[in-house]
């Protein structure tokens, strides 16, 4: 199937880091917010890449985030928090937040509503940082 996600999986063109993580580009990023925002308006094309770079960071000579769940919720938190688009960031987040544990070969195990009040806590600031965000995300990624 040509639409499927694991289609589109494989279509990407990542960035691997040493450690053979995959990370989203900002282009990658963008495409996504094609496929679920009808007609997405980028408010701010910097805040698209240094959400996209985020994962990736290093202190020095050492990653910022230990392993892929905290990766995913600093990309969670910057899509979500940052407000890179007009409208539609909370589905962007969303939805890049699946693709990326999707690239590093893990799956999101929500339901619908758990997700929205997930991406909704972070959006609102309940949910604040990595460390937070983390602790929420790691019991729900297999």
């Amino acid at each position: 199937m040509l639409n499927s996600p694991t289609h589109y999986v494989r279509a990407l063109i990542t960035r691997v880091d040493r450690c053979r993580r995959r990370h989203l580009t900002a282009q990658e990023i963008l495409r996504i917010a094609e496929r679920v925002i009808e007609q997405p308006q980028c408010r701010d094309l910097g805040l698209i890449e240094a959400a996209a770079a985020r994962p990736g960071t290093t202190v020095g000579s050492q990653r910022a985030y230990s392993d892929v769940v905290e990766m995913a919720a600093a990309l969670s938190e910057s899509l979500v928090g940052n407000h890179a688009l007009v409208d539609g960031n909370k589905r962007l987040g969303l939805a890049c937040l699946i693709m990326f544990l999707r690239m590093n070969r893990r799956s999101l195990v929500m339901t619908n509503g758990d997700a929205y009040e997930f991406i909704y806590a972070i959006a609102s600031g309940r949910l604040r940082g990595v460390d937070q965000i983390s602790a929420v995300l790691r019991p729900q990624v297999i």
